[in-house]
C-alpha cells in the first residue's frame, strides 16, 4: 500500500503545481492585458493633448497672423481694358515700409499686354513690369497665341499706409467666331502675391507660404528672393467678356469685305490718275 500512496501523493502534488503554475500564467496575462490597456488609454490621452495643443497654437497664429487682402477690378469698357490690382497688409508694424510687392499675373491666350505700351508707361513711371516672355505677337489671335506670365512692381498707395496698387493695361484678343451668342469669355485667375522685406517681422513669417526667385525691379535684374505669401481675395475671378461674329454672317462679312477693298482701291487708283504727276525719265549711258 505504501508504493500507492506515493503514486497518489506524487499526482495530488503534480496537480498542485501544474494548478499554480496556470493560475500565475493567467495572472500575469491579466497583468499584460491591464498594462496593454493602460499603454492604450495613455496614448489616446497623449494624442488628444497634442491635438488640442496644435489647435490651440494654429488659432492663436491666426489670431496674430494679420490678412493680405487683394482687390482686381477692371476698368474701361470694349477691348482695351485696364486692370486695376489693390494689395493690402493687414500688419501695421513699421517694418512693411522695408519691403517691396508685386504680383505675378498668368493671362490667358485671349488677353495680352502690348509691349510697346508697357514700354512708354514705365519711361513716364506710371506702370513697372516684366514680361515673360519678352516678345509678343500683338496680331495673334487667341486660338494661336499663348499664355503670358508678367510681374508687376506695385507701388504704395498714398491713400493707405499698408495698401499697394498697380494698373496694367490688357487687351482682348481676336477669337473664332461662335454659332449662336456671339461672346467669348477669358478668366483671369487670382495673382500671386510676392513680398520682398528688407527687415524681418513677425508678420512675414506667418504670411509666408513658399519662396521664389524674381528679377529684383526692371531697374535691377538680378534675381531676388520673394515669399509668395497666403491672402485673401475680394473677388475670386475676374472674367471678360469679348464680342466675337457669328458664324452664319460669314459670307456677308467676306461680301462686303471684298467689295470695300475694291470700291477703295478704284478710288486710290482714279485719284493717282488724276492728280498724279508722271514723268518718263530717260537713262543714258
Amino acid at each position: 500500500m505504501k508504493p500507492q500512496l506515493a503514486v497518489g501523493c506524487w499526482w495530488r502534488a503534480q496537480s498542485l503545481f501544474l494548478r499554480t503554475q496556470a493560475g500565475a500564467a493567467l495572472h500575469l496575462e491579466m497583468q499584460w492585458q491591464w498594462m496593454e490597456k493602460v499603454f492604450l488609454w495613455k496614448s489616446i490621452l497623449t494624442f488628444r493633448v497634442s491635438l488640442l495643443v496644435c489647435t490651440a497654437e494654429n488659432l492663436s497664429a491666426q489670431a496674430t497672423c494679420p490678412d493680405i487682402t487683394v482687390t482686381q477690378q477692371l476698368l474701361k469698357e470694349g477691348f482695351h481694358r485696364d486692370l486695376l490690382t489693390k494689395v493690402e497688409l493687414g500688419a501695421g508694424d513699421e517694418a512693411i515700409g522695408s519691403c517691396t510687392v508685386a504680383i505675378k499675373e498668368h493671362l490667358p491666350t485671349g488677353l495680352y499686354v502690348d509691349p510697346y505700351e508697357l514700354a512708354s508707361l514705365q519711361q513716364h513711371n506710371l506702370t513697372e513690369a516684366l514680361m515673360f516672355p519678352d516678345t509678343v505677337d500683338v496680331e495673334s489671335p487667341e486660338y494661336l497665341a499663348t499664355d503670358l506670365a508678367i510681374v508687376v512692381y506695385m507701388k504704395p498707395d498714398p491713400q493707405c499706409a499698408r495698401c499697394f496698387k498697380a494698373m496694367l493695361p490688357v487687351h482682348c484678343r481676336y477669337h473664332r467666331p461662335t454659332e449662336d451668342d456671339g461672346e467669348a469669355l477669358s478668366l483671369l485667375k487670382s495673382p500671386e502675391i510676392l513680398i520682398h522685406c528688407h527687415k524681418s517681422f513677425p508678420s512675414v513669417e506667418c504670411w509666408k507660404y513658399s519662396e521664389v526667385e524674381a528679377p529684383c525691379s526692371v531697374r535691377n535684374r538680378h534675381i531676388c528672393h520673394w515669399n509668395n505669401v497666403k491672402y485673401k481675395p475680394v473677388n475670386k475671378e475676374v472674367i471678360l467678356q469679348v464680342p466675337v461674329g457669328l458664324k452664319q454672317h460669314s459670307a456677308l462679312v467676306c461680301a462686303v469685305t471684298f467689295l470695300t477693298t475694291v470700291l477703295c482701291s478704284s478710288l486710290v487708283l482714279a485719284a493717282v490718275y488724276k492728280y498724279g504727276h508722271f514723268s518718263l525719265v530717260h537713262c543714258s549711258e
